[in-house]
């Protein structure tokens, strides 16, 4: 059953339907949430908050092909929202530093998450919808409310960015 198949028929109340949307999806909001947000329990609570409000305003979404980007929008709003809330418990205490010094083990993500830091938030978000999440120029545009062009050439810079960190790195 295709995507569109499953969206009306999650739309019309059918559960198991929901269920395989959140299948199809599960594992790339995940990865946008981790890199957006630099903790695995973060990234769960952000995903299970996403899905919750996915499914109970399933109903709410008129386009059965602008699921992905509905879904990816709700996603978004919920890691925005956790961060400020992490950003409030920390006193206003850098976000990005304090994601650095966790204890990873993983040296290739916490280089990663160092390359990242380094860009702006809407420059980080367009890297990891594309990158992670394989969103295409025109497709985040219309998520973060861009020129298809403008994402295209803030993609480009900022992947430049973050070869010229590595570059020094290595």
């Amino acid at each position: 059953m295709d995507e569109k198949d499953l969206v009306k028929r999650a739309r019309s109340g059918d559960k198991n339907a929901f269920a395989q949307l959140y299948m199809n999806y599960r594992d790339r909001l995940y990865r946008y949430a981790y890199f957006k947000l630099g903790d695995e329990s973060d990234a769960q609570d952000a995903v299970s908050d996403c899905i919750v409000e996915a499914y109970s305003s399933i109903g709410s979404l008129r386009n059965e092909r602008a699921f992905s980007a509905w879904i990816f929008r709700i996603l978004y709003r919920r890691c925005s929202a956790l961060i400020k809330e992490q950003i409030a418990r920390k006193d206003c205490e850098d976000i990005d530093d304090t994601d650095l010094s966790s204890d990873s083990t993983d040296f290739r993500a916490a280089e990663l998450k160092e390359a990242l830091s380094r860009l702006s938030d809407e420059d980080r978000d367009i890297v990891l919808l594309s990158t992670v999440s394989g969103y295409n120029s025109r497709e985040i545009g219309r998520l973060l409310g861009m020129n298809p062009a403008t994402v295209r050439s803030r993609l480009s810079r900022s992947l430049k960015k973050m070869r010229e960190f590595w570059g020094e790195e290595i």
